[in-house]
């Protein structure tokens, strides 16, 4: 696994990252990316086959790079992406953690309808595609240059794939291993959010996703259903807005956002 056969652009320092068993599971830079260089790397994809990621630690100051070089990838476990419907997988994650006996939440099971109010227990379907906006590459290479200027620290990885919806299929990731075992059911949805908002995959740390969005919801009716998907995806994202109907609150913060940040638990 050397990308910088298939690269124009100049590498910085870096080696493969092994996952669990052993094998590759993706191309880790030594240090910190530079500026810039995820957005010439994106151009360079449809003909290198190299998707670039800015990839977050989760300790680094200890010493160890989590997940990317302890080991804790397991791309031979993983399934493929387009053996799952997204429509389903939604519709499934849903019932299962607004269900009154399931679910993980930290708020019980009584207050789980509240949570999701307006829609209660009941499914309201996948949200409508969003609206063109801005170009889906263009928004992408913005939100990279906003998580570089931000963050210390981020690594450059490089991942065989064809889109960067198919990336955590593709390393293995276990980032919401607490409620999705197999890393190909993210990317089904993920792949669905590409051609629906135009969504590219940015960044991901250990267990979170950074998601650049070219048609984001442009109201708040169109961005609760938006907000329901992220439920049924990454439910820690909505558990964790206090106050009030948390679910139209956090679908507020969807309304013309060109980033979406997802975190597990």
């Amino acid at each position: 696994m050397n990308p910088q056969n298939d690269i124009r652009v100049r590498l910085p320092a870096g080696g493969v990252a092994l996952s669990e068993e052993g094998g590759a599971a993706l191309w880790v830079s030594d240090g910190p990316v530079g500026a810039g260089l995820w957005e010439r790397l994106r151009v360079e994809h449809p003909v290198s086959g190299w998707w670039p990621l800015l990839l977050e630690a989760l300790d680094e100051a200890s010493g160890e790079i989590r997940p990317w070089e302890s080991g804790e990838l397991c791309p031979e476990e993983t399934g493929s992406p387009d053996v799952h419907d997204a429509a389903e997988l939604l519709e499934s994650w849903w019932r299962e953690y607004t269900a009154v006996d399931g679910g993980q939440d930290p708020l019980g099971g009584e207050l789980r309808a509240a949570v999701t109010a307006p829609y209660g227990l009941e499914w309201p379907g996948p949200a409508p595609a969003g609206r063109p906006g801005a170009d889906p590459e263009e928004a992408a290479d913005r939100c990279a240059a906003a998580l570089v200027s931000g963050r210390r620290g981020l690594r450059l990885g490089l991942v065989r794939a064809v889109s960067g919806a198919r990336a955590p299929a593709a390393v293995g990731w276990q980032g919401p291993a607490n409620y999705i075992e197999d890393a190909a059911e993210v990317s089904a949805v993920l792949a669905s959010w590409e051609e629906r908002f135009g969504v590219r995959v940015v960044g991901m740390g250990f267990d979170t996703l950074e998601l650049s969005v070219g048609a984001p919801p442009a109201t708040k009716e169109e961005a609760l259903r938006v907000a329901a998907e992220h439920f049924a995806l990454c439910p820690d994202s909505v558990w964790q807005v206090r106050g009030g109907r948390p679910l139209e609150r956090y679908g507020e913060s969807l309304v013309g956002a060109e980033r979406w940040s997802l975190w597990w638990d």
